[in-house]
C-alpha cells in the first residue's frame, strides 16, 4: 500500500509544494512543530532513510541542503533544526524545522493548524526568500 507521501508525490493527496527535482519533494508539514516545518522526501517510496543506495541517501541530504538555506533566508532569526525519526510514516523524510530554541522542535507539542491560504502565505514566504 502506497504511503500517504507517495500519494502526494503522485498528486493523489494535495501538498504545499517548497522545491521539487526529479527525485525528492520538499512540501510543508500539515501538522507542523512551528510555522515553516518541511518535510524532505525522495520520491521513490522506502521506509527507512539508511536503506537508501548511497547515492540517492547522499542526492537526498543534498537536496535537504539546499531547501534548509532557503528556509534560513525566510526565517533569519531562526536555526534551521533537522530530524530524522521515521515513526510517523513508513517513507524516509527529514524534517527541517525553523526553530529559536530546543522546546521548538519537541514532536509531543501540540501540533499547528493553518489556513490553505496561511499555508500558501508560508510557501511563499520560503520561495521567495
Amino acid at each position: 500500500m502506497a504511503s500517504i507521501f507517495t500519494k502526494i508525490v503522485q498528486g493523489e493527496i494535495p501538498s504545499f509544494t517548497i522545491a521539487e527535482d526529479s527525485q525528492h519533494l520538499a512540501f510543508l508539514d500539515m501538522m507542523p512543530l512551528v510555522r515553516g516545518h518541511c518535510l524532505v522526501i525522495p520520491k521513490k517510496e522506502i521506509d527507512l532513510i539508511f536503506d537508501l543506495e548511497n547515492e540517492d541517501f547522499k542526492n537526498l541530504w543534498s537536496f535537504a541542503h539546499k531547501v534548509a538555506k532557503k528556509m534560513e533566508k525566510a526565517y533569519p532569526e531562526h536555526r534551521i533544526a533537522i530530524a530524522v525519526v521515521g515513526l510517523e510514516v513508513p517513507h524516509a523524510h527529514i524534517h527541517l524545522i525553523p526553530i529559536q530554541k530546543m522546546d521548538d522542535m519537541n514532536f509531543k507539542n501540540e501540533r499547528l493548524k493553518f489556513s490553505n491560504e496561511e499555508y500558501q502565505e508560508i510557501v511563499q514566504h520560503i520561495i521567495n526568500s
